[in-house]
């Protein structure tokens, strides 16, 4: 677990109870926060003053005596290496997320929790997709997660499985569950889990042992949409998850894509409803990429974590000058790229960047046309 002390795992505990409460969702949990401060001072609340403010004698009962050995099993799971509990307050809690309307109040994350906050598309489509659907599916994830953007979906089968997989081939991607952090579903993507969790991030606001629940799922697709910056459909029938994913995406402000297909073709109904609606018609993950440059530009000039400040300056002033503003930390990753295609790992090696760092100055770079992305997950220097 993050937790490095009693009083940040005392915390994260606190965060438990309240959201464990019988009858308090994220949305009740925010107006008791926004009454009292904290989790411990709703807990610590007298049962009068929580009645008086809304709340069921069952989730009162539940703050004042929290159920200690489910609380224990959770903590447990937690303090697994590559596992992770994120609060609101936590401040690798994801920017873009806490926007929405209805963010979630705790993460639980297996993998990478840093990645969270990296510039993500959302992939989502079938779940019986044709074989031309998880053709385009896959290519579209591959040169996407080659192009520095980290695919996101939702891990059930069809489509959402090809986008991970895709991305796998190139870059990092994140799975949102509609499960606990510690379950798979369907379980015939147990090694693909494991894949994502190596490479990226597995994401679920559902505790560990929360199996699957038919209401769950659209829970699950308004984090995928609320993660990232604008929605890929690939294939959805009219009637989809795929379709809810998108209407999340929309109220969230964020950009929705489709893929036409064949009129003839029931899965291309729901791509074609959108387009109607106003989604952007693709044929090519080049539109995406330019139809979201401003944006990814704003949020790589402003990224925290591992790259520099000095790197963070050159960022914005590549974003506003162009090539003429370039300084010398993108000058020099340039010149290491040489003229033939290159892979980051090498850009990685031959610069001593972090693999974070590398990534972001490489989609900065291709957004203002100094390099191209090529097959392979490689890239090459355009000009001089």
């Amino acid at each position: 677990m993050t937790a490095s002390s009693d009083s940040v795992a005392d915390s994260v505990a606190d965060w438990i109870v309240l959201i464990s409460a019988p009858g308090i969702g994220s949305r009740t949990a925010t107006r008791l926060l926004e009454r009292y401060g904290t989790p411990r001072a709703v807990a610590e609340a007298s049962r009068q003053d929580l009645a008086a403010a809304g709340i069921a004698s069952e989730a009162i009962a539940a703050l004042k005596q929290p159920d200690v050995a489910a609380l224990e099993r959770i903590l447990a799971w937690a303090e697994q290496p590559d596992a992770f509990v994120l609060t609101r307050a936590d401040p690798r809690y994801p920017s873009l997320l806490a926007e929405i309307p209805d963010p979630p109040l705790l993460l639980y994350v297996r993998g990478d929790p840093e990645l969270l906050g990296e510039p993500q598309i959302a992939v989502v489509g079938s779940r019986n997709p044709t074989p031309s659907g998880l053709e385009i599916t896959r290519d579209f994830a591959r040169r996407l997660a080659a192009d520095g953007l980290l695919i996101t979906s939702g891990l059930a089968l069809g489509v959402d499985g090809a986008a991970h997989a895709g991305a796998l081939e190139t870059g990092r991607t994140i799975a949102v569950l509609g499960t606990g952090p510690d379950l798979v579903y369907p379980a015939t993507h147990r090694d693909l889990a494991r894949r994502v969790a190596e490479r990226g991030a597995l994401v679920s606001e559902f505790p560990p042992g929360q199996g699957p629940s038919a209401r769950n799922f659209p829970r699950r697709n308004r984090i995928i949409s609320g993660l990232s910056v604008g929605v890929l459909v690939t294939e959805a029938a009219l009637k989809s998850g795929s379709l809810i994913t998108a209407r999340f995406a929309l109220e969230q402000g964020r950009d929705v894509f489709a893929v036409p297909g064949s009129i003839r073709n029931p899965l291309s109904r729901g791509s074609h409803a959108l387009i109607r609606d106003g989604a952007k018609l693709v044929e090519d993950p080049g539109e995406i990429l330019l139809e979201l440059a401003p944006m990814l530009r704003n949020l790589l000039a402003a990224w925290p974590g591992e790259v520099s400040a000095a790197s963070d300056e050159a960022s914005s002033a590549a974003v506003r000058g162009g090539a003429a503003a370039l300084d010398a930390d993108y000058r020099a990753l340039l010149d290491a790229m040489g003229f033939d295609p290159v892979a980051p790992d090498e850009l990685i090696a031959s610069s001593g960047r972090s693999a974070r760092e590398v990534s972001s100055m490489l989609l900065v770079l291709e957004l203002e046309g100094h390099v191209s992305s090529a097959p392979g997950g490689r890239f090459c220097r355009l000009g001089s």
